[in-house]
């Protein structure tokens, strides 16, 4: 399995109204510390794949995309629609990542 698909079979587990953190996803992959990499994988995902690439988030719990595609309004839309609230401060979607971090 390559590092991608680790990366979409694990994001296909974060449960309806969880995110994870692109940390913690590496960290479940045989590929430590690429956790930019994680981005990419997600970035390579049709909106429409069905794997909720929207459920995966920095770290500190803000949306951190710059992606045209998968752009930070969206991904928040995203997860509001699963009842996860984003709060903006500084220009950033943040996350409660206290409420709403998957404990894998």
């Amino acid at each position: 399995m390559t590092f991608y698909d680790q990366v979409k079979a694990l994001t296909k587990r974060i449960p309806h109204g969880k995110v994870a953190s692109y940390g913690q996803i590496v960290a479940l992959t045989s590929t430590p510390r690429a956790a930019r990499v994680v981005g990419w994988a997600l970035h390579t995902m049709d909106v429409e794949s069905g794997i909720p690439w929207h459920r995966v988030i920095n770290s500190k719990g803000y949306i951190s995309t710059t992606c045209p595609t998968h752009t930070a309004n969206l991904q928040k839309q995203l997860l509001t629609k699963e009842g996860v609230t984003a709060t903006k401060r500084n220009g950033l979607w943040w996350i409660d990542m206290k409420n709403y971090q998957w404990q894998n």
